[in-house]
C-alpha cells in the first residue's frame, strides 16, 4: 500500500507586532555560532480557525549564522477571544529559518521594506494550550510561511494532514 501524501490546511494567520532588534552582539563557547539578536514582540492579532490578539512580552532570539542566513526561535503568548474559549491562552514556540540576499537581509535589519518573495521564510511552530478544546494544536505537526516587514512580522501556520 502507497503511504499517504501529507496536505496543507491553512490553521491560524498572525500578525505580530515588534520594537527595534536588540544586537546582542557575537557569541562564544561550545557549539556557538554567529551573533545574537533579540526582536521584542509587542503584540499583533490572530484569525482564521481562532480569533484573538499576541500578547505583548514574548520575543525573537535570533541566531544570525551570516549575512545571508538567521535561525529564528520566537516564543510568544496568544490570548484568544473565540465564544467556545474565552480567554484561553496559547504559548507558541515558533522555530524558523529565514534566509536572502545580503542586500536583501541588510535592508530588513535596518528596517526598510523587502519584496516577500525574495526571502525564504519557512517555520514550525509548537502549542501549549490552556483550553482541552484547543488540544488538537498540540496533536498534530504544523509548518508556515512569514514575511519580515519593518513594524510587523505576518505569518500563516497550516496543519500538516
Amino acid at each position: 500500500m502507497p503511504l499517504p501524501t501529507p496536505t496543507l490546511e491553512p490553521v491560524l494567520d498572525l500578525t505580530v507586532f515588534v520594537a527595534a532588534p536588540i544586537e546582542a552582539g557575537e557569541i562564544t563557547g561550545l557549539n556557538s555560532r554567529g551573533r545574537r539578536r533579540i526582536i521584542p514582540i509587542t503584540g499583533g492579532t490572530v484569525s482564521g480557525q481562532a480569533h484573538g490578539v499576541v500578547l505583548a512580552g514574548g520575543a525573537d532570539f535570533q541566531l544570525v549564522v551570516s549575512d545571508t542566513c538567521a535561525d529564528l526561535d520566537a516564543r510568544y503568548l496568544l490570548q484568544l477571544n473565540d465564544p467556545a474559549w474565552p480567554g484561553a491562552h496559547v504559548f507558541v514556540q515558533n522555530r524558523a529559518l529565514r534566509r536572502g540576499s545580503a542586500e536583501d537581509i541588510a535592508k530588513l535589519v535596518r528596517g526598510e521594506p523587502v519584496d516577500p518573495a525574495a526571502i525564504y521564510f519557512r517555520c514550525a511552530p509548537t502549542f501549549e494550550v490552556s483550553h482541552p478544546a484547543l488540544a488538537w494544536l498540540t496533536e498534530n505537526l504544523f509548518v508556515g510561511t512569514g514575511a519580515r516587514f519593518p513594524d510587523r512580522v505576518e505569518m500563516r501556520f497550516f496543519r500538516v494532514a
